[in-house]
């Protein structure tokens, strides 16, 4: 026999048994060295193995004596469940819907308090908030006519005193009117009040209700003689105590003072105070106050139009009725109109009122009718035509905003609202994601 046949038939046995073994160690070595890597890897399955040294029979075990140290398992709590013998956090323990709302619950509560805080903040300054927002709402009404009159080659200090002097001479003779047709058409209302109430009683008294004519008489005394004895509270003539006197007086030479600059300098102060940011942060704050700015300028040259729009429809009413106090109607239904829902609802039920007082019932159905319709045009051709819609506000938001306004401060807080919310509502958005409002 030639080639490997041959060589393998002449090698010795003991060489083989020598090659055979060594492929034993190795092996051996391999598994072993397999072990140890598994070991490593799985610390909490590793642990003191019994040696080969003799079993226990099934003779009696050691009684309860000391026990071996616990694993990991028991020194750091639940093991993960990849078998990992790191402690599991105390987060981990807990169901996930548990651990979301309690992050939730406080950060709202974080959230809630410090909205509280503004509020009470605002209250405690209501002597500057107040007449800041006012001027902020008078600039946002006047500076479109500034702007007209520059371009026109007016300068800066003279566009701004034409906008203050027209304004101080809408205001002054506003309150004059007021207080004149109030004194002129008091007793004009009087005696048409005594007139209807005569009149209802009457009837009343008789068929079909036959109700008790003296006691009506008593209530009918009663009232006209309230409204004889309480003039200057119903023509809004005198304030109660000095103090708000001096409060509503120096509201009201700060309101005009912010007003002058705001219209005068207003963008240099706007490029003042968002001149702390840098970079990105500036780029936004700087669009979303612009975006701010352009929907209170709509908000309040659409309300204005809107206002006015009310009165020259819902007075050409009154006139036509011959209801008295009619300027003075007329200036009220204005001004509620810049608080939206309950303002031209309260002006409206003391107009049917004075009416119905005045002119009988049939007057005051016309009236509501009037009211009515002239809602309905308000909110299907007048808002989405003059305001536009990218600041109008769910009825629902109006309510509760008007509420917290009236709550934080009265009147005033009831007017300015609306405006700020809608602003907030606008500029957010642009805050948020950087971009110009479009």
């Amino acid at each position: 026999m030639t080639g490997r046949s041959s060589q393998r038939s002449s090698e010795p046995p003991a060489s083989a048994a020598a090659k055979h073994h060594d492929g034993v160690l190795a092996a051996v070595r391999r598994l072993w060295r397999a072990g140890e890597a598994g070991a490593a890897s799985h610390p909490a399955a590793a642990g003191p193995q019994p040696g080969p040294g003799p079993q226990p029979g099934p003779g009696p075990q050691p009684g309860p004596g000391p026990q071996p140290a616990a694993g990991p398992e028991a020194a750091n709590g639940p093991v993960r469940p990849d078998g990992d013998s790191r402690a599991v956090s105390p987060d981990l323990q807990v169901s996930r819907l548990l651990r979301q709302t309690a992050a939730w619950s406080w950060r709202l509560l974080l959230t809630g308090l410090v909205i509280y805080l503004a509020f009470r903040l605002a209250e405690y300054l209501r002597l500057v908030v107040l007449p800041l927002i006012g001027a902020l709402l008078f600039t946002a009404l006047f500076q479109p006519l500034a702007g007209w009159l520059r371009r026109r080659g007016a300068g800066a200090l003279l566009a701004t005193w034409c906008c203050f002097v027209l304004a101080l001479l809408i205001i002054g003779g506003a309150i004059t009117l007021l207080a004149t047709q109030i004194s002129a058409d008091y007793p004009t209302l009087f005696s048409e009040t005594q007139r209807t109430a005569n009149t209802i009683e009457r009837s009343l008294a008789g068929p079909p209700f036959h109700l008790n004519a003296a006691r009506l008489s008593r209530l009918t005394s009663e009232g006209l003689k309230y409204i004889s004895q309480h003039k200057s509270v119903v023509a809004g003539t005198v304030l109660t105590t000095g103090k708000y006197a001096l409060e509503f007086l120096a509201g009201i030479i700060l309101t005009l003072f912010i007003s002058f600059f705001l219209i005068k300098d207003g963008r240099r102060i706007w490029s003042f105070v968002i001149s702390g940011s840098r970079g990105e942060a500036h780029r936004r704050v700087d669009l979303a106050g612009q975006a701010a700015w352009q929907a209170l300028v709509y908000y309040i040259r659409g309300t204005t139009v809107v206002a006015a729009i009310h009165s020259v429809l819902i007075g050409l009413a009154l006139w036509l009725l011959g209801v008295p106090l009619l300027v003075p109607f007329i200036v009220l239904i204005f001004i509620a109109a810049y608080v939206p829902i309950i303002g031209i609802l309260i002006v409206g039920a003391l107009a049917i009122l004075v009416t119905l007082a005045t002119k009988g019932w049939v007057a005051a159905v016309i009236l509501l009718g009037v009211f009515i319709l002239e809602n309905q045009i308000e909110d299907h051709l007048l808002q989405p035509l003059v305001i536009g819609r990218i600041v109008r506000l769910h009825p629902l938001a109006i309510i509760l905003v008007l509420g917290v306004g009236g709550i934080v401060a009265g009147i005033p807080g009831a007017i300015i609202a609306v405006p700020v919310a809608a602003v907030i509502t606008y500029a957010w958005p642009v805050l948020r994601d950087g971009t110009p409002a479009g």
